[in-house]
Order: structure tokens, then C-alpha cells, then sequence
């Protein structure tokens, strides 16, 4: 075994699920042969415990290093901040700094609220609008978060949640009393919002994610606004993920679109934990009335991060190059898919780009098989990749040429019907389940 699996070994022991993230555990990628742990990144690398050297092909820490690890100007501002005290009695000025930046990006709005991860900031958003509109049921589409209020869809239908998180979620402690209080709608479905609504008149939020794999469609948009104008429901767009990868802000300003809230988080600290609710003044107004207050949502790490982050993020245009290199991938997957004869459909949102193999059941053995022939050839790889200003044209040209390999591979296999003979690893978790030891 490898030092990666050894101590995962001995973490699922006594942390429960293993770490802190579920799209960290080696589960949801290879069991068993996942690194699991890392000694140091810089860029797209990052070394295991044993040394080996990998390009991070898949998650670039879920989405956070969108300027690549150790980005050495957002480093050293951080190392400065630290060198002057991070947590006082008296107040960070940067929290002051970032809120007049995100203002003057979003123009909508005139209130700011902070945290430090992006469940936070959408519970947050959640009380604010609940404040605002004073009625408690939420309408949603996507993921987001992990607290009470999400959770609680759960409650009525153990399904609920299937097509936006993950299968098989429990809301085990989640009070029964939140029953109802969450509803789902399905993503670019205005039938199913419009029945959503009307079998719920009480509803007083709406909660979309700013893109989920694809983008949103201008009739969905337009459905939801005018929804929100007719029966005078907040609007919440979570661009925790999408956030600084389309524009120097949100997914929204590209497309029209006009929330009340928009929520930022991942990216805009480049892996420093920051996040931000930013919402139209009378409706942020209200967060003043409802006790919304943490310790360390005030430290000064977080905003001093985003600040430069988005300082270089707007200098380097860097939502251009994530799209360019989207590009690059999206055509490289669709030449070798074809050359192979392999079953793909790969999404419209270019830098946090996904396909999607299309063959039933077997689709989570051929996600693994990918993965597994991509990691002996030196390369964290999965079928969503979350770009960086890291990533080049060197890297993505080299990754291809062994895309184009593997394809091959998991062609042959297919044929053959061997796909999970060639594993050799179980075959990765697509639902949620609970980790126990191998001894259990």
C-alpha cells in the first residue's frame, strides 16, 4: 500500500467520513489507488506522499486554485498579512476593501455580508432572504451546501436531492419539523419551477446555481424572473462555484439576469477560505435585524487572498484563458471520443468542463477505468476538470496525447466486455455511503 492509503486507513477510523470533504475521499475517484494525500502542490502539481509527481487534471482543490497552487503574488500579500497580526481586537481593514470591490462589480447591490466557506454563505443568503420576504419555504435547483435548510428536501422524499447532490443522502438530524421547507426543481425546466410554484404559493425563495455543467437557457431565466416579480419572491444565485471563471463576478452578468443575492465563494481566495453574500441594499438591510455573526469570518487572511485574487484575475482576464483552454479540451475529448467510437456528451461550461460517458450502469467502471490508466501515466484525472491560469496549451496538448491512449484502452475494453476485469480497483462511489475500516 501506498503511505496515501495507509493513512486513510487510519483516518476513516477516527474521522468520520474520513476528512472533512466528500469530494476528497479517494472513493469518488479510485478506491484504494487514489494518492489521497499530498506533500506540496505549485501550479497543476502536486506531489504525494511518495514522491510521485502528478498534473492535477480534475478538481484543482474543488475549484479554489483558479490562479493554480502557490500562486506567488497571492502568497506573498498573505505571508505580509500574517507578518502584522491576523486576528485582533479591532477589525481588519481589507473587510472594508473587498466589500467596496465586490460593489463595484456588482452594481445591483449595496450590502455585503462575509464567511469563510461557501455552506456558510449560503445559509447566510437563506436567513437574509427568509428575513426579507418573510415566508420560510425555498424553491431550489443544484447543490447547495450542507446545512439544515437544504438538507431538510430529504425530508419528504429520500430522492429529493438525487439529481442535484449526490444518491442516497440522509437528513439524519435535520429536524422533522423542516419538512417541506425545501423544494426542488429540476435545472433549465420551467415546467417543472412553474409546478413548483403553483402547488407551493407560499414559496418566498428562489435559489439557482449561476451554471451547473451547462449553461442556464434565457427561458429559464425569464421564467424565474418573472416569478419573482409576480409573487414577490427573492431571487439567490449561487455562484459559489461559477463564480470568476465566466467574468470578473458572476455567471449573471453575462446573461441579464438579475438576482437579489449573489453568493461567491471558491475561487475567490485562490484555496484562502473566503466567501461573500452580496445583495441589493433593502434586502441585505435585513441581516442587520437577524443575528448573523462568527469569529472567524473576520480574520484577515481571507480577505487579503480574494483581494489580490481578484486584482489578478482582472489584470490577466483570467476567465478568457479558462474558456480558451475549455476549448482546447472540449475538442481534444470530441476527436479522440470519435476516433474510438466512444459514447461522450461533454458539457457547455467550458472551465469547469465535464463529459459524460454514456453507457448505462457500466459508466461508473469506464469513469474509474479513465482514471486509474490516467494516474500510472502521471495525471490526476476525472471526468469534470476544474481549469486554472496554470494550465497551458503544453499541458493540455501533452494531457490529450495520453487521453487518446486511454480512450483506446476503454474502447478494447468495451468491446471486449472486460471493463471491469481491467480494474484494479473497486469501482468509484457515485452515491453517498458511509466509510467504515476494512476490519468492520
Amino acid at each position: 500500500m501506498h503511505q496515501g492509503a495507509k493513512l486513510w486507513e487510519r483516518a476513516i477510523n477516527i474521522i468520520p467520513g474520513g476528512n472533512g470533504l466528500l469530494s476528497k475521499r479517494p472513493e469518488r475517484y479510485i478506491p484504494d489507488l487514489w494518492p489521497t494525500y499530498y506533500d506540496r502542490a505549485q501550479g497543476c502539481e502536486i506531489w504525494d506522499l511518495d514522491g510521485n509527481r502528478y498534473i492535477d487534471m480534475a478538481q484543482m482543490g474543488i475549484g479554489t486554485a483558479i490562479l493554480g497552487y502557490c500562486n506567488s503574488e497571492v502568497d506573498e500579500a498573505v505571508k505580509d498579512a500574517i507578518s502584522k497580526g491576523v486576528s485582533t481586537t479591532l477589525n481588519a481593514p481589507e473587510e472594508l476593501m473587498l466589500a467596496e470591490k465586490l460593489l463595484e462589480l456588482n452594481s445591483f447591490a449595496g450590502g455585503v455580508k462575509f464567511a469563510r466557506t461557501g455552506g456558510e454563505a449560503m445559509a447566510i443568503a437563506i436567513r437574509i432572504a427568509r428575513s426579507y420576504g418573510g415566508k420560510s419555504k425555498v424553491a431550489f435547483s443544484g447543490y447547495h451546501g450542507w446545512s439544515d435548510w437544504y438538507l431538510s428536501a430529504n425530508l419528504a422524499s429520500k430522492h429529493s436531492l438525487d439529481q442535484h447532490l449526490l444518491p442516497g443522502l440522509s437528513p439524519l438530524g435535520v429536524p422533522d419539523e423542516l419538512v417541506g421547507t425545501a423544494i426542488p426543481f429540476l435545472y433549465n425546466n420551467s415546467e417543472d419551477l412553474e409546478k413548483v410554484i403553483y402547488n407551493n404559493p407560499d414559496i418566498g425563495t428562489i435559489v439557482i446555481e449561476g451554471a451547473r455543467y451547462d449553461f442556464p437557457t434565457s427561458e429559464f431565466l425569464s421564467t424565474i424572473q418573472r416569478i419573482s416579480k409576480e409573487k414577490n419572491v427573492t431571487i439567490i444565485s449561487d455562484d459559489i462555484t461559477s463564480g470568476w471563471r465566466m467574468t470578473n463576478g458572476g455567471v449573471y452578468l453575462l446573461n441579464g439576469f438579475e438576482p437579489d443575492i449573489v453568493v461567491y465563494g471558491k475561487a475567490m481566495g485562490n484555496g484562502y477560505a473566503i466567501s461573500a453574500v452580496v445583495g441589493k441594499h433593502e434586502v441585505m438591510d435585513c441581516a442587520q435585524e437577524s443575528f448573523i455573526s462568527s469569529t472567524f469570518w473576520t480574520e484577515r487572511i481571507g480577505f487579503v487572498a480574494a483581494l489580490k485574487t481578484i486584482e489578478i484575475i482582472e489584470r490577466e482576464k483570467v476567465w478568457q484563458h479558462l474558456n480558451k483552454m475549455g476549448d482546447l479540451l472540449a475538442s481534444g475529448w470530441i476527436k479522440s471520443s470519435a476516433k474510438h467510437n466512444l459514447r461522450i456528451r461533454i458539457t457547455d461550461f467550458k472551465p469547469l468542463i465535464t463529459m459524460k460517458f454514456d453507457y448505462g450502469e457500466l459508466n461508473s467502471a469506464i469513469s474509474t477505468l479513465f482514471t486509474q490508466e490516467m494516474l500510472e501515466r502521471g495525471y490526476l484525472a476525472a471526468n469534470s476538470v476544474y481549469l486554472s491560469f496554470s494550465h497551458n496549451e503544453i499541458i493540455i496538448n501533452e494531457y490529450l496525447i495520453h487521453v487518446e491512449q486511454v480512450f483506446q484502452v476503454i474502447a478494447k475494453a468495451i468491446d471486449e466486455e472486460r471493463v471491469l476485469e481491467k480494474l484494479k480497483s473497486r469501482a468509484r462511489e457515485e452515491g453517498f455511503k458511509r466509510l467504515t475500516s476494512k476490519g468492520e
